[in-house]
Order: C-alpha cells, then structure tokens, then sequence
C-alpha cells in the first residue's frame, strides 16, 4: 500500500489489525475471543473485518462458509506511515520537533533518554556500515 493510498484506522479497526498483526491469521470468531472485556457483538467484529478489507488491509481465504482473515499490510508500513503523516500535519515533518515534544511535553526520565539516545546511535551505526558496503 502505497502512502497516497494510507488511510488512518479507526479505534475498532486497529484494534482488529493488532490482533491480526499479532496471530498472522485469524477467524472472526478468534478475533473476537482476543477482545478485552466488554467484548463487542460478533456482527460489529465482522463487519469492521469487511471495512478493513475494502480499505485494503485484511485479505481473506474461504474454506467453505468459513473466512479466514490475514493482514495485507505489514504493522511496520503501518505504523511508518501513520507516524510521517503525524510529523507532516503537527510537526511540519520535522523529525526533530516531533521528537523534541515527546521529550519535553512526556517528561522523558534519563533512562528513556539514554535508551533513545543508545538507539540513534546503533541507527547511526547502521547508516554508516550500509554507506560503505
């Protein structure tokens, strides 16, 4: 999916890709057995299902009367694609903003801050060895 086609999910959308995402496939019935207490009606399951295949993200297979679900897009492009349009609508794309805010604004403690900082440098790491390769 490319990012001209992304669409932001719902709250009940996402929650069915994230279980989704997380048992590679699933029949309805599954899916709802995953949902936290109150548990939405199996009809509610079933038709954000089929929302979220005509936006393209969940693909089937048929065994008969019975579907079984699949996600059609990784939760990485999903989840890149939900955070750039984030950074472009409320940062003006800038990285640096974006993460400033969640530094200042999150009240990061210094463990966080070192682990991000430990993370940039691996990133920087990885830059540098694939640049020479």
């Amino acid at each position: 999916m490319s990012n001209k086609d992304y669409k932001e999910l719902t709250p009940a959308e996402l929650a069915v890709m994230r279980i989704l995402w997380d048992k590679k496939q699933a029949l309805a019935r599954d899916i709802l057995n995953e949902m936290p207490e109150p548990k939405p009606a199996y009809n509610t399951v079933s038709t954000v299902i089929r929302v979220l295949e005509k936006k393209g993200f969940v693909g089937h297979k048929a065994y008969g009367t019975t579907y079984e679900y699949f996600p059609l897009v990784p939760k990485r492009e999903y989840t890149s694609n939900f955070l750039q349009s984030m950074m472009h609508n409320l940062f003006g794309g800038s990285k640096a903003a974006f993460m400033s805010f969640f530094a200042e604004e999150e009240s990061m403690t210094q463990e966080e801050i070192s682990e991000l900082e430990q993370l940039m440098q691996k990133v920087e790491e990885r830059k540098k060895v694939n640049s020479e390769q």
